[in-house]
């Protein structure tokens, strides 16, 4: 039999990261969590099946450079910009907090101050992954508050990418192996660091120099050529390729390197294409990542140290979310906001994995300190869902709370919503969503004088809609108060214009059992989303492929009817007739 541990490093790999991913999304977990219980149960810990470390440690460098390259390519400066005034102080405020909880911990274990350093930056680095899950589930990264979420993550990797870059410079310093031989001397450590930040700083010159331009331009006359194979192997080639040549040539590390080639190409139009072709390969090997750092994890220390297990993943949860809770709330934001920003930032990922991984390269910390960081990354994994179904179901009374609150001032005759129309009584249509394809609709049937009542859950969306004069409830339309509030039973039509079909379905079916005459018309991404919301209750069903094609069709019948014209009025079909022109 052929020996082949790279092909057992994969199988294995990713038949378990499979399995044990699929039972935490059923114990409705971050998949991130399966991924490393699967490297556990690969590993050299547990008994059975143990994956080749060498090669694990090989693909993993290949899931470090396309999470960097991914993150790079969804950095919005934009997105940032907008919410610099918290995120950017909120954030390096708090990895300064937790970084010093984090080397108070250090000095306790009786480390030195450089491994307690580092120990603290992994501690107070939120996971992107976790997060975007968290958010995208409650429709919130449109919201104010998941624009700060958001923002605050880009400052923290850019934070990261920075200690990524400086760290072997500083290795000396902070007490581990020093890059130049061992030279820890303050002369020594000076031109370590000066030679550092130059090759960088040429490095990013180059980048946006010469690769801004090169790279979108080599991806533009790829897809030219109409080839998709193609298209996706110049987004992987780039992004390793960049990767590569930015360690090769400049000793910059391989996320730097990636980082700035998703920065760089986040520039073209290309970007969205180049990301959905980049994302299959990226999950897979960022999967691979997970499942080779829980490879590395001895379990048992959470039977031989849980004293110290237990004050990390403090540390971590407690940490982070009090300061993301008191900066938010000395800012001025609402309570929600403040528990959202709170919630969130209450665990780590993949960042600190990375950063641990170059720790434990470098010397400055032990095999020890990183067990602790990847068991206070995992408890806070299981603990952050369960964290945001508490927020959940305050949100949820807090709002009732609120609805009930207007109700009695309504009643008392006090306007406290002047910028409120009237909800219509009868004959109107109530439209659930006021996203991109929502406040279309909304502006289209507004302008068109038909009575209108928007109920969305996103009280920017809603403050939006009332300066235009659409009466909106801020709720969740899956709420039969809410739809109370809408008069739902002498209603003409729903509109469900949300994205996403698991949760239209609901709001589908409880429509249509509480008014079996109402036209329900939903919006869907597939057949299976067609079926599935006529299943529901629904009347008819929009798809966007579907009526593009459609258009697309009605288009080339009329140029057939144009050209045909044009024919027999024995003029040249390329000619534009013009608005005056009689063709026939």
């Amino acid at each position: 039999m052929h020996h082949t541990p790279l092909i057992a490093m994969l199988v294995g790999g990713l038949v378990l990261a499979f399995v044990f991913g699929m039972i935490a999304q059923k114990l409705r977990l971050s998949p991130l969590f399966g991924y490393i219980v699967a490297g556990i149960v690969a590993g050299p810990f547990t008994p059975g099946f143990v994956a080749d470390a060498a090669i694990a440690h090989e693909i993993s460098e290949i899931g470090v450079i396309l999470l960097m390259f991914g993150v790079g390519l969804h950095f919005s400066l934009g997105d940032l910009l907008s919410v610099r005034k918290i995120a950017i102080p909120g954030a390096l405020v708090q990895i300064a907090f937790v970084t010093g909880l984090g080397m108070l911990l250090g000095w306790l274990f009786g480390w030195s101050w450089g491994s307690g350093l580092i120990f603290g930056i992994c501690l107070s680095v939120a996971s992107t992954v976790v997060l975007l899950r968290a958010l995208e589930e409650r429709r919130l990264l449109e919201t104010n508050r998941g624009r700060i979420a958001i923002g605050w993550l880009i400052v923290e990797d850019l934070v990261t990418v920075l200690v990524l870059v400086m760290l072997p410079a500083l290795a000396g310093l902070l007490g581990g192996q020093a890059e130049n031989g061992g030279a820890t001397d303050s002369l020594a450590l000076f031109k370590s660091l000066a030679w550092t930040l130059a090759k960088v700083t040429a490095f990013i010159v180059l980048m946006f120099a010469i690769g801004r331009r090169t790279i979108p331009w080599l991806l533009e006359r790829t897809a030219s050529v109409g080839s998709r194979e193609l298209f996706t192997l110049a987004v992987l080639a780039i992004a390793l390729g960049v990767a590569y040549m930015s360690s090769a040539l400049f000793d910059v590390s391989f996320a730097l390197g990636a980082f700035l080639a998703g920065v760089v190409l986040n520039e073209s139009r290309l970007s969205h294409e180049a990301a959905n072709d980049s994302l299959p390969m990226r999950d897979a090997f960022a999967v691979l990542f997970f499942v080779s750092v829980g490879m590395l994890f001895d379990p048992g220390i959470l039977v031989e140290r849980p004293v110290a297990v237990l004050a990390t993943f403090l540390t971590v949860v407690l940490g982070n979310s009090a300061c993301g809770f008191l900066i938010t709330r000395l800012y001025g934001y609402s309570l929600q906001t403040q528990l959202t920003i709170a919630t969130g930032l209450s665990q780590i990922g993949e960042f600190s994995f990375i950063l641990a991984a170059l720790g434990v390269s470098l010397g400055l910390i032990s095999e020890d300190a990183r067990n602790l960081v990847l068991a206070a990354a995992l408890l806070s994994i299981i603990v952050n869902p369960l964290l945001f179904v508490l927020l959940d179901r305050w949100s949820a009374r807090h709002e009732a709370e609120i609805r009930a609150a207007t109700e009695r001032r309504l009643d008392q005759g006090e306007d406290i919503l002047p910028d409120r129309a009237a909800i219509p009584l009868s004959g109107h249509i109530i439209l659930v969503g006021y996203g991109r394809v929502g406040s279309r609709v909304a502006r289209s049937l507004h302008e068109h004088g038909v009575p209108l009542v928007l109920i969305d859950s996103d009280r920017d969306h809603c403050l939006d809609a009332r300066k235009l004069g659409i009466p909106c409830i801020y709720g969740n339309a899956v709420s039969t108060e809410v739809m109370s509030d809408a008069n739902l039973l002498s209603a003409r039509a729903l509109l469900v214009a949300i994205s996403q079909a698991l949760e239209a379905g609901p709001i589908v079916r409880q429509a249509r059992e509480a008014n079996p005459g109402l036209a329900i018309l939903a919006r869907a991404h597939s057949d299976e989303e067609v079926a599935y919301l006529h299943k529901a209750g629904a009347d008819a069903t929009i798809m966007g492929e579907s009526e593009i094609a459609r258009s697309m069709c009605d288009s080339v019948e009329s140029l057939v009817r144009l050209a045909q014209r044009l024919e027999a009025a024995n003029l040249p079909a390329t000619d534009d007739p013009g608005p005056g022109t009689q063709a026939a």
